[in-house]
């Protein structure tokens, strides 16, 4: 059991899919995936109440060189379960949602073959239903159901029906778009570049940007290739993020766009070189829809600069709900405030994982880039201006830094707890230091002019023996102050890896 439950990655599954990385094994074996597809099948047709040979299962890839021998995998469980597998081929994590409820696909459940950003050799699953993608409880179901059937070894191959979902989610981009401006090439006279970094997002140039009008020249590593040769497709990442800026300069372009390898994530640069990630990306997606919905709750990561709050709430009077990092958690938690009465529209973290209310709360980084698009269109048609000056005013910190120890301990969960009950104390008893209120996650301290002007968070990795400092200031120096101090107090803690500070 333990093999598999280990392929858990909160609310998704990963793993090696491929050799190639020394010190890294293949932990998704043929057999073991053929389970997790067998597996899946069985889990939908108790959560839906439907025979298993009545279930219409869509199963999508992004660009990974591994993609179609676990695509095949996962089809061939399907079919030995009893389902109705139909190949996506090449597509985004968030067409695959689509899948489910476009009316032309409506499948009852989808796969997505992704490990995001992560290297050449990984692979992994994403689950969707109607409702939206599963839980961690629901993947620890899966898991438990893929061991209790065993590894599934000489299945026949399978035929599954090819379909061109990415062409129908594409128009449904470009309609939305059309819609929101109101003319049909609403991007004429504007040059718009995108950067794919090889994986799954280049039909957003063909399928998406030239029906619109947009001039595209310019744009790079379109093709989709698995060994990502040119940089990580990763926003965060800044080599990819130099890369993007890189061609908007050279280009004369209004605009660059850059996805992830799934496309799920997004960032943006301005006519002038700057980039539009992380706080910057969050404040222009919240300066777009507290406009259509004013006083709206913007729910964010814990790691949000202070200036980003002062932007939400005094700037554009919405409300920033700062919780905790994991883009399920922000979005689960957007979910619950509407549940609960109160409106949120907008769930962002700073990785730029984000979801719409009215885009069933989908992390869809090409959907918010179609939200910014209306707005360049508009901006331009009324003479308005451009995107960059809606956010010009967005204070940033002088300096903000992240810092990530390690720790040694075997329980490292336990251990962290330790440390930060300790930390907590420790600010208590600093001058100038105080604990944040309404802080949803390690302990967050906010530090006065006379103690580095700024703030810190500690807390712990979701996923990693690690406890990650974030730390943000409005003066020079201060960020150095700030972890000079909280270095002093880690090193009482011999289970710490400090070389990373």
């Amino acid at each position: 059991m333990e093999k598999w439950l280990k392929l858990q990655n909160g609310s998704d599954i990963r793993g090696v899919a491929i050799t190639g990385v020394a010190g890294q094994p293949v932990t998704l074996h043929v057999p073991i995936v053929r389970s997790i597809g067998f597996a899946f099948a069985e889990w939908l047709s108790e959560r839906l109440g439907k025979p298993v040979s009545q279930l219409k299962i869509s199963v999508g890839t992004d660009s990974r060189i591994s993609a179609d021998k676990i695509k095949n995998c996962i089809l061939q469980g399907l079919a030995t379960a009893g389902a109705t597998g139909f190949d996506c081929g090449l597509a985004s994590t968030p067409a695959m949602f689509m899948s489910t409820v476009f009316e032309n696909h409506n499948y009852d459940g989808s796969m997505m073959l992704t490990a995001s950003h992560l290297p050449f050799n990984r692979n992994g699953v994403k689950f969707f239903i109607r409702e939206g993608g599963l839980e961690k409880k629901d993947i620890t179901k899966i898991l438990t159901l893929a061991a209790q059937t065993g590894e599934l070894a000489d299945i026949p191959t399978v035929s599954p029906t090819s379909v061109n979902l990415m062409d129908d989610y594409a128009a449904h981009l470009v309609t939305i778009i059309r819609t929101g401006v109101g003319v049909d090439t609403p991007l004429d006279d504007l040059k718009i570049v995108v950067d794919a970094g090889n994986g799954a997002g280049g039909f957003f140039v063909e399928k998406v940007l030239n029906p619109l009008g947009a001039d595209t020249t310019g744009s790079q590593f379109l093709e989709p290739d698995g060994m990502f040769p040119n940089h990580i497709p990763n926003p965060e990442d800044q080599k990819a993020m130099t890369a993007i800026i890189t061609a908007v300069k050279d280009n004369g372009a209004d605009f660059g766009i850059i996805f992830d390898t799934d496309v799920d994530r997004a960032g943006a640069v301005d006519k002038n070189g700057a980039p539009i990630n992380r706080n910057r990306f969050i404040a222009l997606m919240a300066t777009i829809v507290l406009e259509d919905h004013p006083g709206s709750v913007i729910v964010t990561d814990s790691v949000t600069s202070t200036g980003l709050k002062w932007w939400i709430e005094e700037k554009l009077g919405g409300t920033h709900h700062r919780y905790q990092r994991g883009y399920r958690n922000v979005i689960n938690e957007a979910v619950r405030l509407n549940t609960a009465g109160e409106e949120s529209w907008l769930a962002l973290e700073t990785s730029g994982h984000g979801a719409l209310k009215e885009n069933y709360f989908l992390d869809d980084g090409a959907y918010q880039i179609a939200k910014i698009l209306i707005k360049i269109a508009q901006l331009k048609a009324a003479g308005n201006g451009t995107i960059d000056e809606l956010i010009a005013e967005l204070p940033e910190p002088v300096k903000a830094a992240e810092y990530r120890p390690k720790i040694k301990m075997a329980d490292f969960s336990s251990y962290a707890d330790t440390v930060l009950e300790g930390f907590a104390a420790f600010v208590k008893q600093t001058a100038g230091w105080d604990l944040t209120p309404n802080n949803y996650e390690g302990v967050h301290v906010t530090c006065d002019a006379s103690a580095g002007n700024g703030w810190a968070l500690l807390r712990k990795s979701l996923h990693d023996p690690q406890l990650p400092l974030n730390i943000e200031s409005e003066e020079t120096g201060g960020v150095e102050q700030i972890a000079a101090k909280i270095k002093g107090f880690l090193t009482n803690y011999d289970g710490l890896d400090l070389t990373d500070m």
